[in-house]
């Protein structure tokens, strides 16, 4: 028997009592935007899901392709008649069994997925303001890398982002440096310099990230470089802006007293669009 929310019941009754994911945040997840039955840089999605995965020593089974999880996503919205535009998550888990130390590595999966307004990126062109998160701080390692269950951090910013009526929050790593931003890569523009943390600094290696970085080397007047970012550079920028796969890109337009613009926002959105299109 177990006591859930005060009422005795069976175990069995409640899927969750020995989830691993639930119990140790043992599970990893990938979360893809999926337009006309396709899954953006879907190539990007499955290494990372697969790296994830071996950094936490988890099984991989064997028919766990490229092909067959794209199928996987694609069959649920599909299903739900929402393969226009969607956003979907594959969250990994290891099975039932153990303390910290499972019964064995092997994983189960589960997906879900809702619909999207829009196929395109897009941003308002309203105020979008952050702040800093100093409550607490990211590890320089290699499991901030990657997409584990393990988010209070992340929650604990959302709460403290929304106490105090600012649209996001901007994370620090244990050197206090800006790694990110709560559901996001942070990046900086100053002058012709466009900035953003190394992954060696605790940032997540994002897929929106990776596609940014390519994409702006194609603006001729623009330097991109991969560079620790300190608190007091952010007051020198020309534009912050977030990134992730379901939005894209969002401008920040104000930290504290200073305002920021949305040039290269814009151009950068175009060319993911155009990739989207040509998709």
């Amino acid at each position: 028997m177990i006591n859930f929310n005060g009422t005795l019941a069976t175990q069995d009754s409640n899927t969750i009592t020995q989830n691993r994911g639930f119990l140790y945040g043992d599970a990893v997840f990938e979360t893809v935007k999926i337009v006309n039955g396709k899954v953006l840089y879907l190539e990007d999605h499955y290494f990372r899901l697969m790296a994830s995965m071996r950094v936490v020593r988890m099984e991989i089974p064997m028919n766990f392709t490229m092909e067959y999880l794209e199928e996987q996503f694609v069959s649920l919205t599909n299903q739900l008649a929402i393969s226009a535009s969607a956003r979907a998550r594959i969250t990994v888990f290891r099975h039932d069994g153990g303390y910290y130390l499972p019964v064995d590595n092997t994983v189960s999966f589960l997906i879900h997925a809702t619909a999207l307004e829009v196929v395109k990126y897009s941003f308002e062109e309203k105020e979008y303001e952050v702040d800093l998160f100093k409550d607490f701080y990211i590890t320089k390692q290699l499991l901030s890398s990657i997409k584990t269950t393990n988010r209070i951090l992340n929650v604990a910013a959302s709460i403290f982002a929304s106490e105090n009526d600012l649209d996001n929050c901007l994370l620090l790593n244990d050197s206090k440096n800006v790694v990110e931003a709560i559901q996001g890569n942070i990046f900086m523009l100053i002058g012709s310099k466009l900035i953003t943390p190394p992954v060696s600094e605790g940032c997540l290696n994002g897929v929106m990230r990776k596609q940014i970085l390519k994409l702006a080397k194609t603006i001729e007047e623009i330097e991109v470089v991969e560079e620790v970012i300190s608190p007091f550079e952010l007051q020198k920028a020309d534009e912050l802006f977030v990134t992730n796969v379901i939005k894209g890109i969002q401008p920040i337009t104000k930290y504290r007293k200073k305002n920021f613009k949305v040039n290269v926002s814009k151009q950068l959105i175009s060319k993911l669009n155009e990739i989207i299109t040509v998709a």
